[in-house]
């Protein structure tokens, strides 16, 4: 039976309650580990069938090992590897400067007129949430952004490491032009996260899908600290395909609601071409069989990807994303960086078709990546040149 086949509306209610917990949960570089518990109480509950372990350098691997040592299956195809970043851009804690003043830097990518008097939300380690804001920045700082934030009620029972983040709305779901979308604070990469996560349960445990696991990776917003680490010991098979998945800057020519994305590159490098023309040629496939199946396939170079990184270090990756609203939580970056608009933080966004599309198109990857049902480009190439060759006639 196909992996779609269990996509009940009960079952879709359900990952869109993943999405929306996931994505409202703090979370830094190098200080991920509410999510990282969030994922490994939902694993503790599927232990019959997946298994977790971490790397020294902290990411996560889901696999299937105790299915696979229960009944001796041995996977049928080379690894197939779902990866997604547990962290997001935040500030994290420095040093408790008095009373009422704390320094935190910035761990990620957000422009520097948007940290001018900015509000933010200070979580400490017992979950206690206090407003701050910003009375001064240093955006020349290393290696990160500092500001010092001034904390309503005081900085008692603050500490280092605790997590800062833009005071935002709690996440909620919308209606514009047509579509529902879900404003909340992380949407990249936590919005991935839910979707691996939301593949995986599906295919876990079933005849034929041994190969697929999940890679959850930290630091990624300082520069795919975590996916660089895990290469460069071997903590990723070398033969593993990895389908990288992210949340990427919205643009004109990649519209949200108009599926999630296949994306061929980003603004550092162009992805893995065999791996990404393989999913291209399913996904059209599939697209004949189901009309109403939409996916878009975009450079989209508004930021970079671990698939880059994976790449770099000779890897077979690629990368699957969803079109983002208020990348980084920055509304309105080019009116901003054009002088037009002044600078306001906002939840990033996505359509919720858009997310249940991109479990679809893992759905279909997990189950079709192998098949030979699906002609290649070279055996395309090959059918046009048997067909055609008699025009040129030195070949007839």
């Amino acid at each position: 039976m196909s992996p779609l086949a269990g996509r009940t509306p009960q079952r879709l209610r359900t990952h869109e309650r993943w999405l929306a917990e996931l994505t409202a949960i703090p979370t830094a570089s190098g200080r991920e580990d509410r999510v990282i518990e969030w994922v490994l109480t939902w694993v503790r509950r599927r232990r019959r069938s997946i298994g977790v372990a971490a790397d020294p350098a902290g990411n996560l691997f889901l696999h299937q090992g105790p299915v696979t040592a229960r009944t001796g299956r041995i996977p049928a195809h080379r690894p197939l590897l779902i990866t997604a970043h547990l962290d997001h851009p935040a500030f994290v804690l420095r040093e408790v400067l008095d009373a009422r003043r704390v320094r935190m830097e910035f761990r990620g990518g957000v422009h520097d007129p948007y940290f001018e008097g900015a509000a933010l939300e200070i979580v400490d380690r017992s979950e206690r949430s206090r407003g701050a804001k910003v009375i001064a920045f240093d955006g020349k700082a290393k290696p990160f952004k500092q500001v010092t934030a001034e904390v309503r009620g005081g900085t008692r029972g603050l500490d280092l490491g605790d997590i800062g983040r833009w005071a935002l709305p709690r996440p909620r779901v919308v209606k514009r032009g047509g579509s529902r979308l879900i404003e909340t604070h992380a949407c990249d990469d936590l919005a991935a996260v839910a979707a691996a996560l939301a593949c995986f349960d599906s295919v876990a445990g079933r005849r034929g899908f041994e190969h697929v696991g999940v890679l959850l990776t930290v630091a990624e917003e300082v520069g795919f600290i975590g996916a660089i680490a895990t290469a460069r010991v071997g903590g990723v098979p070398r033969d593993a395909r990895l389908i990288c998945l992210e949340n990427s800057r919205s643009f004109t020519e990649s519209p949200i609601g108009a599926g999630a994305i296949l994306r061929v590159g980003d603004r550092l490098s162009v992805f893995s071409p065999a791996l990404t023309n393989r999913l291209g040629e399913i996904y059209l496939d599939h697209q004949k069989r189901d009309p109403s199946f939409r996916f878009q396939r975009k450079l989209m170079p508004g930021g970079a990807c671990e698939a880059t990184a994976f790449a770099a270090y000779g890897f077979e990756s690629t990368c699957l994303c969803l079109p983002l609203g208020n990348y980084h939580n920055m509304v309105d970056i080019d009116g901003v960086l054009g002088g037009t608009q002044p600078a306001k933080l906002g939840p990033e966004f996505i359509s919720l078709d858009d997310f249940h599309g991109l479990v679809v198109m893992l759905l279909i990857a997990a189950a079709r990546l192998d098949g030979a049902e699906v002609p290649t480009l070279r055996e395309r190439m090959e059918l046009i040149y048997a067909e055609s060759k008699s025009v040129v006639a030195a070949l007839a």
